[in-house]
């Protein structure tokens, strides 16, 4: 790397599409500033091959790339343009090995059950790869998410579709009243740095280790907690009979890739529990043929190929009645009987709750329509949040994005602040007993009584990331004039240590003539709806998970997206991470892709990042032409967007391709306006001519393609030649490009 240089990430899906498309015009323009973009594979599939070289071909190794991105991400310099990823759950994971198996890549089945030690070694490795693998690792930083200006204009002069809200509608948010991971929350504050563990004492007061020591900093604020299994799976038998007799979709909100260890054990209760007859019934033979609820409805049918065909047939049937006997199930594909239950991925809370909230609270059902539906949340720590939000729709009808505020974020999350999920430190109680965090002394911190199959975690939180967000914090609120609140609940564990540092940090800091709140989550929600009914802004500072909520609940009901977002993490040792909104990957785009060469990918978020990655790194190296890349690029965002050149929906019009022929002709010509440097100007100007004789012949190239199949070479490790063939079928623009 040199001081130029801007690291780019390969990632999986749509994003991983539009790259091939978007990077070979962001390389050309950064070239004319004298700026490297470098690319780091952290896909999926790289993720995975990085695990195991001793078992492939030098030609085959890939290297350990996010590893490298960890390490860079903590110099001074680091400048990386980070996109959305597949945060994989074990069906996806499994789906990416059999792949690359296929492609000739020597790689061991994943263990569901290890029994031998290769097999837990494998199984470990894989782990690796699973879940929220990439964020811990790059978001060195706090999060500075918002709504750009132009963005947030354009939705008001061209607002999305909301669907009118009834003030009898039924919908509902459903969570655990007791015995969860909120209301079982102990949290201390470490006097001197040194170590903790986790233990777990059986009944007999045998003592297992089942983390041992690691080490906790002077300040740092460390939580424990356990969600009863007894009082989960009462809860949701509660629900279903609930969503049965009041006749509203059951329907199920987790985090099942991000939360990848507590969350799927959830997830396969809520499987259990709702066909109980049927698991009741056949248990010993779905255990037998390898049927792991925590996979999902469609894992378990799946598992039923390896059962004789007449027993098949009984069982299948079975969970056919149990459905019929039960509530309606919200469905993620109507049309081929995809239940909300069926792939945990598939219905992630952070997204689906807004979108929900957004279709006048109702969900899809089973006949194709819309229906009322009973969010089921297990854990109340945030829950309260979207119920909020629902009441407020009820009572007041659909949010108006022509004239609603916005609620930007300041989140928590450096050096894996709240360890998002606590994947290392989250386990399932082998025995009733005794689920305990021991200091090095020996000094029991915290302790909690389980059952067998209780799910205990713990998290960690430095006191360096507090300082940092609560200077954040500070400095957004001064330079927007808006009110800043934190969202922290002083009856809850962990909230109340960070309350007090807040307090604390808050006097280094000049805050006369601001307004900075602390509230709990549900206050907060509403203050900040009353304020964006209004129009008026209010920033919500918040932890990791909060963080992650409401970036995409407040930008999907305001721009009607989450992916439109400004997302810049000012790295603590002085770099930049740039992150391209959120969004997620998008697997029914690469689907759409496929299947008729239409990718409806919008790359806005990318655009977003890479002007304020140019700027970022004209600040540090004092590069005048590089900033000048960032601030056209900026002008040509607005373009794009007040001349509808962004992704349409429809086969036949604008897909992902022409948005970035249009970005690279607006960015062209903005280069050759401008009057500042007479150099770049005479540079892009023959550019910028090119582009605009040839746009006609352009757009037809692009759209010449659209109809047929599309051969990409592999969904999680494309085959780059086929893959850029496809995201790049215009010889002129490609020609083009090459003169600059």
């Amino acid at each position: 790397m040199t001081e130029s240089t801007i690291i780019y990430t390969i990632t999986d899906e749509a994003p991983a599409m539009a790259t091939y498309s978007l990077l070979p015009i962001v390389k050309a323009f950064a070239g004319a500033a004298g700026v490297e973009v470098e690319t780091r594979d952290i896909s999926l599939a790289a993720r995975v091959l990085a695990q195991f070289p001793e078992r492939l071909t030098p030609e085959q190794q890939t290297p350990d790339a996010l590893t490298e991105l960890g390490e860079i991400a903590l110099t001074p310099g680091a400048n990386i343009i980070k996109l959305p990823n597949i945060s994989a759950s074990i069906p996806q994971l499994k789906a990416a090995i059999a792949e690359l198996q296929g492609l000739g890549y020597d790689l061991p089945d994943f263990p569901d059950d290890p029994e031998t030690d290769d097999e837990r070694a494998i199984r470990a490795k894989y782990s690796v790869a699973l879940g929220s693998a990439v964020n811990p690792v790059l978001r060195q930083g706090n999060s500075d998410r918002r709504a750009p200006k132009a963005v947030k204009e354009y939705a008001r002069k061209n607002p999305h579709s909301m669907g009118a809200w009834s003030s009898d509608s039924k919908t509902h948010v459903a969570t655990m009243s007791g015995d969860d991971f909120a209301s079982n929350e102990q949290s201390v504050t470490i006097g001197d740095a040194g170590t903790v563990r986790i233990e777990h004492v059986d009944a007999d007061g045998a003592v297992t280790v089942l983390k041992p020591d690691f080490p906790v900093l002077a300040g740092e604020v460390v939580d424990s907690t356990v969600m009863s299994v007894a009082a989960l799976r009462s809860f949701l038998a509660d629900q279903v009979a609930g969503a049965k007799a009041s006749g509203v979709l059951f329907s199920l909100h987790m985090k099942a890739t991000m939360m990848k260890v507590s969350d799927p054990i959830i997830f396969g209760h809520a499987v259990e529990v709702f066909y109980a007859d049927v698991f009741e019934k056949y248990g010993d033979v779905l255990e037998a043929a390898g049927a792991n609820p925590r996979n999902g409805l469609g894992g378990v049918l799946s598992a039923l190929d390896s059962v004789p065909a007449d027993q098949r047939a009984e069982i299948e049937a079975a969970f056919d009645a149990a459905s019929a006997a039960g509530p309606d199930l919200a469905m993620v594909d109507s049309d081929n009987g995809i239940t909300n239950l069926h792939v945990p991925s598939d219905v992630i809370i952070d997204a689906s709750m807004p979108a929900m909230i957004r279709d006048s609270g109702k969900m899809w059902n089973k006949d194709g329509e819309r229906q009322d539906a009973k969010a089921v949340i297990p854990d109340s720590s945030y829950a309260g949040v979207y119920q909020a939000t629902i009441d407020d729709c009820i009572a007041n009808g659909a949010f108006d994005p022509t004239t609603m505020g916005s609620v930007p974020n300041v989140g928590l999350m450096a050096q894996k602040a709240e360890e998002y999920g606590s994947h290392d430190k989250t386990f399932e109680a082998p025995s009733a007993g005794t689920m305990r965090v021991v200091s090095g002394d020996g000094d029991v911190l915290m302790s909690h009584s389980v059952d067998a199959g209780d799910i205990f975690r713990a998290c960690q939180t430095k006191d360096e990331p507090i300082r940092d967000w609560v200077r954040l914090a500070v400095s957004r609120a001064r330079a927007t004039g808006s009110p800043a609140v934190f969202w922290l609940d002083a009856g809850r564990a962990h909230d109340a240590q960070l309350i007090e540092k807040v307090n604390t940090y808050l006097a280094d800091h000049d805050t006369d003539g601001l307004q900075i709140e602390i509230m709990a989550p549900t206050e907060a929600t509403k203050f900040s709806l009353e304020r964006i009914r209004r129009g008026d802004d209010t920033i919500s500072v918040t932890g990791n998970v909060l963080r992650d909520y409401n970036t995409d609940l407040f930008p999907i009901l305001e721009l009607g997206t989450s992916a439109k977002m400004l997302s810049v993490v000012p790295l603590l040792n002085g770099g930049g991470l740039f992150e391209t909104g959120a969004g997620g990957s998008a697997p029914k785009h690469v689907q759409q892709l496929v299947k008729e060469n239409y990718l409806r990918w919008d790359s806005l978020g990318e655009f977003l990042a890479i002007a304020v990655s140019f700027e970022h790194l004209a600040e540090v190296t004092g590069n005048e032409a590089a900033k000048m890349l960032g601030d056209a690029l900026d002008v040509a965002t607005g373009q794009l967007l007040e001349n509808g050149k962004s992704p349409a929906r429809r086969l036949g019009q604008i897909d992902n391709r022409g948005s970035h022929f249009y970005i690279a002709l607006y960015w062209a010509q903005a280069l050759a306006s401008q009057s500042e440097n007479p150099d770049v100007a005479a540079r892009f100007a023959p550019l910028a001519a090119a582009l605009t004789d040839n746009e006609d012949t352009i757009n037809a190239e692009l759209l010449g393609v659209q109809g047929q199949p599309a051969d990409i070479g592999g969904y999680y490790q494309p085959d780059d030649v086929k893959a850029d063939a496809v995201m790049r079928p215009s010889a002129t623009l490609n020609r083009v490009l090459d003169t600059l």
